[in-house]
């Protein structure tokens, strides 16, 4: 399992003043803390860790010597720095059930080529204990054809009986739609040539008349 070192930071310290120093503040909180711990962590050591974790990753979490078992809760990103400045981690507890989120990640989605591949949940939320945590759900999209739709209750997630689904299970996660570009233009030209049509039929009747 993944392992970050931080440090604990003074309060007095304005959050501010520390991200202009380098690194990235946050808490860390949970049922057997009192309140919660102001951490800060390294800039460079958290742009490492996001490669391959994200929110609801479990990693290890070294604070002044002392590792707490933490999933990461909330991220904030400054997005005119396009960096991270907060995250915040929970304490896990063995056997208390934490509310989490599974990133979904589609995958070889650049081979549907017959229709339109639509994403639309891009996290599934539940309810888990720490050694069922699940933090990135994986669909191959490759064979989706038109008119296909994965529903939250098709995952494995889903069917998981360690796991207590949030998400509404008859909710869509992908589907695959028809293009309507193409239809509408043969219309159009459709009308097009009647409207031309009955031009002309106006114009022959004025000249019999």
């Amino acid at each position: 399992m993944t392992t970050l070192k931080a440090e604990t930071r003074d309060k007095n310290v304005k959050a501010k003043r520390l991200r202009r120093e380098g690194y990235v503040t946050g808490n860390v909180f949970g049922r057997e803390i009192t309140g919660s711990i102001p951490v800060k962590i390294g800039q460079r050591e958290v742009e490492r860790l996001l490669k391959t974790s994200n929110k609801g990753s479990q990693l290890m979490l070294e604070v002044d010597g002392k590792t707490y078992d933490v999933l990461i809760k909330e991220i904030d990103y400054d997005a005119m720095k396009n960096q991270v400045t907060e995250i915040d981690f929970q304490a896990l507890v063995s056997n208390e059930k934490v509310h989490s989120v599974a990133e979904v990640v589609l995958l070889n989605h650049e081979k549907v080529v017959d229709g339109i591949l639509q994403q639309k949940l891009e996290e599934i939320s539940y309810k888990a204990l720490p050694a069922a945590l699940v933090d990135r759900i994986e669909i191959d999209v490759e064979s989706m054809k038109i008119g296909d739709v994965v529903l939250v209750k098709d995952l494995a997630i889903a069917s998981n009986p360690d796991i207590d689904l949030m998400t509404d299970p008859e909710a869509v996660v992908v589907t695959v739609t028809r293009a309507h570009n193409a239809p509408v233009e043969e219309e159009t030209e459709e009308t097009d040539a009647d409207a031309a049509a009955d031009t002309k039929k106006d114009a022959a009747k004025k000249e019999e008349k």
